[in-house]
């Protein structure tokens, strides 16, 4: 029979950057202090009514067009009852018969193949975009037994991003989730911080012999970080793989992710089918969203509507656009052009590089890649705390350019920039005693006494081992501090070898 495998599909909640909540003028604020940005909606008082954010439905709208989704003109609220405790209205305003936006795809890839260097790009599909309430946070408090409620967040606006099932494995999942991650930013509708909970991750997963129908699937709840959305998924199908092959049955149930052992693990309440009441909610009138200008209705003021037209006009540029530009403009390989749009700031980097250097782009990429990104990681730190400028960087590219120096003590001189930020290149490579040796002569005398001392390795290079004047060559930069050009040493030796 087939292998078995794995069939992925996700729910993504995403947090609406918005300066107040979805139905009410509540603030947004992570960590503010408990209960500080609660409004009277937000904590369900008799007689207070949903006042809809337009921020919110704009937010949705511009994620929906870069989805390439089809924006409903008119969609409905719903009410979805459930009793939690950090839910005071005992029910949740979502979209459930209509929602805002439908049929929508994202375009992802990630670094495969057996090198890991191969770009594979595949497509997932959107199914919908809802708007829909957070619920407030519970606060177990073990130690004197009592739970503590926090309605900071209950009420803020939420999009929900559902992916069809048509992914397959870990990998995939947290390369489309990062993709999304990085519109959602470009867009500035939803920062995306997964450690402050902007973007939360359920997965829905299930194994089958392709052919045949989808197995049972298992539901992994708020996943909150691109690397465990991976672990949890490949997890979660080896689980199901051998639950299966020892004649076991899968569970429909809802699972946890442990990020300390791995696995992920049933969640205690074992949740029946829960029915949750949807209704539609009797306080919010459907919402519309216009084509144009001139398509919205007399007597409607143009400004307090939403305008599809107006907003695809601000739509910036999207990842997947400025990658194909990298490799267009400047050369690039793909794989290259990810590192340089996933990285916060590092396009905009490179590119005020490119600007004040001679250097051309594949060579300038290595060093931003290679020596600036490299030390930035193996130092834990963003790009903003760099110690080195494009400036400086560009600065370092023309002298080696122009020949001054050698590629070797060019990479002496970053290490000292990164400790000395304040000391000008040129300063640095003066200091180093760095500039190459322009004196012919003197080359030729270095060169004659690295071939008088060894004998040996000249006789051997006259036998036909040409492999050996890499060694001698060696010795020539070791004597010389990196300071001679490769190329015309190795004239000089070979001439002398010969």
């Amino acid at each position: 029979p087939p292998q078995m495998a794995g069939v992925v599909g996700l729910e993504i909640h995403a947090q609406i950057h918005a300066a107040s909540k979805l139905f009410s003028s509540s603030g947004v604020r992570f960590s503010a202090p408990p209960n500080s940005l609660v409004a009277c909606f937000d904590a369900s008082l008799p007689g207070t009514l949903p006042v809809l954010n337009r921020r919110c439905v704009e937010a949705s709208v511009m994620t929906g067009l870069a989805l390439n989704c089809t924006i409903n003109r008119k969609s409905l609220f719903d009410r979805k009852h459930y009793f939690y405790a950090d839910m005071p209205a005992g029910y949740q305003i979502t979209q459930q018969r209509l929602p805002i936006a439908v049929n929508g795809s994202l375009t992802y890839s990630y670094l495969g193949g057996r090198k890991r260097n191969q770009v594979v790009t595949k497509n997932v599909r959107i199914k919908q975009i809802q708007l829909e309430q957070d619920s407030g946070k519970s606060l177990h408090d073990d130690h004197r037994n009592q739970t503590l409620i926090d309605l900071n967040r209950a009420g803020v606006g939420l999009m929900e991003v559902v992916m069809e099932a048509d992914m397959e494995c870990g990998e995939e999942a947290a390369a489309a989730v990062r993709e999304l991650q990085l519109i959602l930013q470009t867009l500035g509708t939803c920062y995306g911080n997964m450690a402050e909970g902007q973007l939360r991750v359920d997965a829905n997963v299930s194994v089958h012999r392709p052919g045949e129908p989808l197995g049972v699937r298992t539901e992994v709840k708020n996943i909150n970080s691109a690397r465990y959305v991976a672990k949890a998924i490949d997890y979660e199908i080896q689980r199901q793989m051998e639950v299966l092959d020892t004649g076991g049955t899968i569970l429909n149930e809802t699972r946890a992710f442990d990020s300390k052992s791995g696995a992920t693990v049933p969640m205690r309440d074992k949740e029946g089918l829960q029915d949750y009441r949807f209704m539609p909610e009797p306080n919010l009138p459907p919402l519309f969203v216009y084509e144009s200008v001139a398509s919205v209705p007399a007597g409607v003021d143009p400004t307090q509507v939403v305008v599809i037209d107006r907003l695809k006009a601000i739509l910036p540029e999207l990842p997947g656009v400025k990658r194909a530009q990298l490799v267009e403009e400047y050369g690039l390989l793909p794989e290259h052009s990810f590192t340089l749009v996933n990285e916060v700031g590092l396009m905009d980097y490179f590119e005020r590089v490119i600007q004040k250097t001679k250097a051309e782009p594949r060579k300038v990429i290595g060093w931003v890649i290679k020596e600036l990104l490299g030390n930035l990681n193996q130092n834990g730190l963003r790009l903003t705390q760099s110690p080195i400028s494009s400036e400086a960087l560009a600065e370092l590219l023309n002298i080696l350019e122009s020949g001054h120096i050698s590629t070797s003590a060019a990479k002496v001189v970053f290490q000292e920039m990164w400790k000395f930020p304040e000391k000008s290149v040129k300063q640095l490579v003066a200091e180093l005693d760095l500039e190459l040796i322009s004196d012919q002569e003197q080359i030729l005398q270095i060169c004659r006494r690295v071939v008088d001392a060894h004998p040996e390795e000249v006789r051997v290079i006259r036998a036909g081992n040409k492999k050996v004047l890499n060694k001698l060559m060696g010795i020539v930069q070791k004597e010389t501090k990196g300071r001679t050009d490769p190329l015309q040493v190795r004239r000089i030796l070979e001439e002398m070898t010969s």
